[in-house]
């Protein structure tokens, strides 16, 4: 198509324009659009987390410390980041500053400050297997008609519980 405006050069620009319910089709050539302020150069539109992301995949690639690898197992740095698994427990300790620094980066800091586990409750451990053993105690002088025993394993086992 020609330029509508100058009959000269090939049209680039194609406007749809509607006047008092009027359509009229406007085909104007680079210049012509850029006298009229339509700019005509095709830009990409800005993408700030495109772009954030592309920075960081390129970083992720120059890392000079992707070649550190797992003693035991033998997973890479480049494994890891690319699978998001380590390969055993020994890992951590291999990439212990790349993966202080990622959780720096990923919740703001490397030390945990949530919720304690407590850990198991060792002396309810060692309560709970007496109170098993009581009772097995209790059932076999039940059986052996030993009653005498039976009473004391039984305030035995009430005090425990």
């Amino acid at each position: 198509m020609i330029c509508s405006q100058c009959q000269d050069r090939d049209a680039v620009v194609h406007l749809t324009q509607i006047v008092e319910n009027a359509v009229a089709q406007v085909h104007l050539c680079e210049k012509c659009a850029a006298e009229r302020g339509i700019e005509t150069s095709v830009s990409a539109p800005a993408n700030p987390l495109g772009e954030f992301l592309q920075a960081a995949q390129q970083q992720a690639q120059q890392l000079p410390g992707d070649a550190a690898r797992c003693s035991y197992c033998g997973t890479s740095l480049r494994e890891f980041r690319a699978s998001g698994r380590l390969g055993c427990a020994r890992c951590y300790g291999a990439f212990e500053q790349s993966l202080k620094d990622l959780l720096r980066r990923v919740h703001g800091s490397a030390t945990h400050v949530g919720r304690r586990y407590e850990g198991s409750d060792e002396p309810g451990l060692e309560r709970g297997a007496t109170l098993a053993e009581l009772r097995g105690r209790l059932d076999d002088a039940i059986k052996t008609q030993e009653f005498e025993l039976a009473a004391t394993l039984r305030d035995q086992i009430r005090t425990l519980e």
